[in-house]
């Protein structure tokens, strides 16, 4: 609504500004040379710049760009463009044949260099840069041609170059404001971004910490009543409460309440785990990450290996490995696991 308003306002002061230049080219004390010439060019004028002020107001698509200041900014149409360029060259030359050969230093004659130089304004305001200082040199070139060049700069070539010159300087520091602003809410959301991260990380961390001290806090204590003194039981719970706690450092990512039951499981009857993730879910969804936790923990709970070894790697093809090593006779080692979790085939 603000932008609304704002080029309302602005819309109407331009029609209200170029209305009192043209009024200047009707007033006279007695009527010029072919009044029905300078009427027709009044009104060519009129029409031509409020078309260059209404026509297709709509935003500029620029990525960069994320204000609207001085109401839209926006491009004029091409064939605008070409009526503005129209106006620059024919309507000056109008009106001093409109005057007279004996009028033509007279207000209603040199009206068009103030008009003009207005109109190139819009049109610069419009990004048009190139279509409005042609339509000032235009202007300028006819004016010394009808009037000689100091007249021209006395009676209103100077005050166009003044406009259109302050015209692209605002609408330059527009550009750069709005640059600035548009960059300036960019580095919020990163630390909005940045600052919701660091509080995910926060919140996990004290979620292992308790995690770890629900683990360890009793065999923690144990240990220090005891003076380190533990009996095999105890020395069995205090190694699965090591590879328990291991395994939230080291593959906190494959881990859930499923997969941690599992692994407790497989301790507790004396077999020996090591989970490592190395980013090997990264890529895939909840939804994926869950469904390949739910056959790991199911993996693991029938597992019978005497040592486990359970790995998610970077790997274009294979998610999570799990290999499973037991003992035979003396000295023999066989691999009497090995199962693959394959990545989601993309779409």
């Amino acid at each position: 609504m603000r932008a609304v308003g704002m080029r309302s306002v602005l819309s109407g002061l331009g029609v209200a500004f170029t209305a009192y230049l043209a009024a200047a080219a009707l007033l006279w004390t007695s009527p010029p040379a072919y009044w029905l010439l300078q009427v027709t060019a009044v009104a060519f004028y009129l029409v031509t710049t409020w078309v260059c002020i209404f026509w297709q107001v709509h935003p500029v698509e620029r990525p960069e760009s994320a204000m609207r200041p001085l109401g839209e900014r926006s491009l004029l149409p091409g064939w605008a463009a070409v009526l503005a360029l129209a106006v620059a060259a024919i309507v000056p030359s109008a009106s001093w044949v409109a005057a007279g050969e004996s009028a033509r230093l007279a207000n209603y004659a040199t009206w068009s260099l103030g008009a003009v130089g207005a109109l190139m304004a819009i049109v610069m305001v419009r990004r048009r840069p190139w279509v409005a200082w042609s339509g000032v040199a235009l202007a300028a070139l006819a004016a010394a041609a009808w009037i000689g060049m100091p007249a021209a700069l006395a009676r209103g070539v100077v005050g166009a170059i003044l406009w259109v010159g302050l015209a692209q300087l605002i609408s330059w520091l527009v550009d750069r404001a709005a640059h600035d602003t548009a960059r300036l809410e960019e580095l919020q959301r990163e630390a909005s971004q940045w600052l919701a991260s660091q509080e995910g990380v926060r919140r996990e961390r004290r979620t292992q910490i308790q995690r770890a001290l629900a683990v360890a806090g009793p065999v923690l204590a144990r240990t220090i009543e005891t003076a380190g003194r533990l009996d095999d039981a105890e020395r069995h719970l205090a190694g699965i409460a090591e590879g328990t706690l291991r395994d939230e450092l080291r593959g906190a990512g494959l881990l859930d309440d499923e997969v941690r039951r599992a692994l407790s499981a497989a301790r507790e009857r004396g077999a020996s785990v090591s989970v490592l993730d190395e980013g090997g879910l990264d890529v895939l969804s909840s939804e994926e990450r869950a469904m390949l936790r739910a056959e790991l923990a199911r993996l693991i709970s029938e597992s019978v290996s005497q040592r486990l070894y359970i790995r998610a790697a970077r790997h274009d093809e294979i998610a999570v490995t799990v290999v499973g090593r037991s003992a035979q006779g003396e000295g023999e080692d066989i691999v009497d696991l090995w199962h693959e979790f394959r990545r989601p085939a993309d779409d």
